[in-house]
């Protein structure tokens, strides 16, 4: 825009001798060229997505969101709660032969109802499940969950001891224990009471079933403070195991997803039985499970193709969580992350687009970008759907104005230079600017076609820049067809007679700024519907009502003012009736011409 102001004055400065109206010409051109509507175009197309997602119970916190989450086309998500009903049961409570067990409820009952940090789905169930009085028990210290241990302890007075009832992961709550207890028995933990412990353990998970050992150790009441080295020297009690059944509308969700070019990657802390039977069950393909302590161990190399190439990723901790967010959008990806606990912020802050649920975290809630009030991934389906629609009516705008202003840079460099006239008034120039800004006000209500929505979106700044130079010079074609049928057909190049007055050479000079100004504003606006689709306009792509009534108002419009009561205030002249005869054929040859031009484009450089 600059360059061409500067050389649009020169030439006019030059070539008509008036600076003054060389300095104005020039300025209306600037104001012609600034796409001054693209502010206004993203705000209400992003608006509108997040009022048309907030009926879909989806809250968008951050409106760029919309777009961006249309642009995903890999999405991280944790396993329970979504994939899963987010409904835990606990079903077993069972000493480590498999007898059911009331001391192993009792315990876990204490160790879930005392710990005093944010109690996870597992506690809720717990407790849920049955109602002890803890009245005569009094909590006396308590070791937290960290994702090192995978353990978390409290240390109760219960029964004259400060007892230490440690539960978590059951590999580590077996490191830990010397002994095992079966009724009131205590018995040396030996390899073969592991064998069948485990085997147990993994048949559970197969079954989909998360599992939690369950040990203890007394200390005397003297004892106060408590470290994880008292977590040592265990009584292995038993296990409990819950069941989280997959959601019926998973499989349905993956599905769309799936065919919406959108992959769908698992990250989660729980084992990896677990995490495949319901992987399985939901239909997320996979080939092998990658859990976090293989890729601690993988060098740079290794751990980039196994997040490239792998789908379902277990135990892990929240900075591997982040890592592989990381490491995705490294390779060029666009990024979803959905997660609810205080081990996803990590990572719903390093994704693109952070996915949380109304009932999670508040840490969660406030690195997230978009908050669902139903924990369903058919809802953020629907949200992609929908970000995919604005990003492509955004672009639509963006892609008629570069193309547009691009044409119309030459046309006004060559009819500066060549006219001993102004090719358009300053006002006129305006005028046209704000009627064909006017026209564009439907695009955000404007349909899209299914085939635009099918797959992920993104910003292609090149390829906009090649849709312009290719469309672009179209519309200066036929400006310069128009310009010659001004001078010569409509006689307008009398203006260099000599014997003509002042005044009869204003009025020819008015009527080639009327017919290229008509000209101008109706190949611009009927251009808008060639662009809009990748289809043939109007007979395979129709435009929505606004946009098309919008559109055949501004064209009216522009037939109408050189005739209207305003004509003189804006320095038109009415044209002949076989004026329009000439446009006719102009618009239909253009509109052609563009389609050919659009289809090869998109053949060409977008592969459909």
């Amino acid at each position: 825009m600059l360059v061409l102001v500067s050389v649009v004055f020169a030439i006019v400065g030059l070539t008509k001798g008036n600076w003054l109206e060389a300095l104005l010409f020039s300025l209306s051109v600037a104001v012609g060229l600034t796409p001054e509507m693209l502010p206004m175009m993203v705000t209400v197309n992003l608006a509108k997505g997040a009022l048309a997602m907030a009926k879909k119970k989806v809250i968008v916190k951050k409106l760029p969101a919309i777009q961006n989450l249309g642009a995903i086309n890999i999405l991280c998500t944790d396993k329970t709660g979504t994939l899963t009903q987010d409904r835990v049961f606990l079903e077993h409570h069972v000493d480590i032969i498999g007898n059911t067990s009331e001391e192993v409820l009792n315990y876990a009952y204490l160790n879930s109802y005392f710990q005093t940090g944010l109690k996870n789905l597992l506690d809720r169930a717990v407790l849920e499940h049955v109602d002890l009085n803890v009245d005569e028990c009094r909590l006396v210290d308590e070791l937290p969950f960290d994702f090192q241990r995978r353990r978390m302890s409290v240390i109760v007075e219960y029964e004259g001891d400060n007892v230490l009832i440690c539960k978590g992961a059951v590999e580590e709550i077996y490191s830990c224990c010397t002994h095992y207890q079966i009724d009131e028995e205590i018995y040396p933990l030996i390899d073969m009471i592991r064998a069948d412990l485990f085997e147990e353990v993994e048949k559970l998970n197969r079954e989909g079933f998360r599992v939690l050992g369950l040990a203890y150790r007394e200390f005397t009441t003297e004892k106060k403070v408590f470290t994880t080295a008292d977590e040592s020297k265990l009584i292995l009690l038993g296990y409990i195991a819950f069941m989280d059944p997959p959601k019926e509308s998973a499989r349905e969700a993956v599905e769309l997803l799936t065919r919406a070019g959108v992959q769908v990657k698992v990250l989660t802390g729980d084992n990896g039985l677990v995490t495949g039977k319901v992987c399985a069950d939901v239909g997320i393909v996979f080939d092998r499970i990658v859990s976090g302590p293989e890729l601690a161990r993988m060098d740079e190399g290794q751990f980039s193709r196994s997040v490239a190439e792998h789908q379902v990723f277990v135990k892990l901790t929240p900075a591997q969580k982040e890592q592989i967010v990381k490491e995705l959008r490294r390779q060029g990806n666009v990024v979803g992350f959905m997660g609810d606990g205080i081990n996803d912020a990590t990572a719903l802050k390093a994704a693109d687009v952070g996915i949380s649920v109304d009932s999670a975290v508040d840490v969660a809630k406030e690195a997230a970008d978009i908050v669902l009030l139903e924990k369903s991934l058919l809802v953020l389906e629907e949200g992609i759907i929908e970000g995919r629609k604005i990003f492509a009516n955004i672009i639509k705008y963006i892609r008629m104005g570069a193309s547009s202003n691009f044409g119309n840079m030459f046309s006004v460099l060559g009819a500066s230079y060549l006219l001993w006239f102004l090719p358009m008034q300053p006002l006129q120039i305006l005028t046209n600017n704000l009627l064909y800004d006017f026209s564009q006000t439907g695009i955000p209500l404007d349909r899209v076609d299914t085939e635009q929505v099918a797959k992920p979106v993104s910003w292609n700044i090149g390829n906009i820049k090649r849709f312009m130079m290719f469309i672009g010079p179209i519309s200066s074609l036929f400006d310069y067809a128009t310009f010659a049928l001004m001078w010569f057909f409509f006689r307008t190049r009398e203006f260099l007679n000599p014997a003509l007055s002042a005044g009869q050479q204003d009025q020819l000079a008015k009527l080639f700024q009327t017919g290229w100004f008509v000209e101008s504003l109706l190949t611009q606006t009927l251009i808008v519907h060639i662009i809009r689709t990748r289809k043939i306009p109007f007979i395979q792509s129709r435009a929505s009502a606004p946009m098309l009534f919008t559109t055949l108002l501004v064209m009216a419009i522009g037939a109408w003012l050189p005739y209207s009561p305003l004509a003189p205030l804006l320095g038109f002249v009415p044209l002949p009736p076989v004026y329009f005869v000439w446009i006719g054929l102009f618009l239909v040859s253009y509109s052609i011409l563009t389609h050919k031009v659009k289809s090869w484009f998109i053949r060409r450089f977008e592969g459909v």
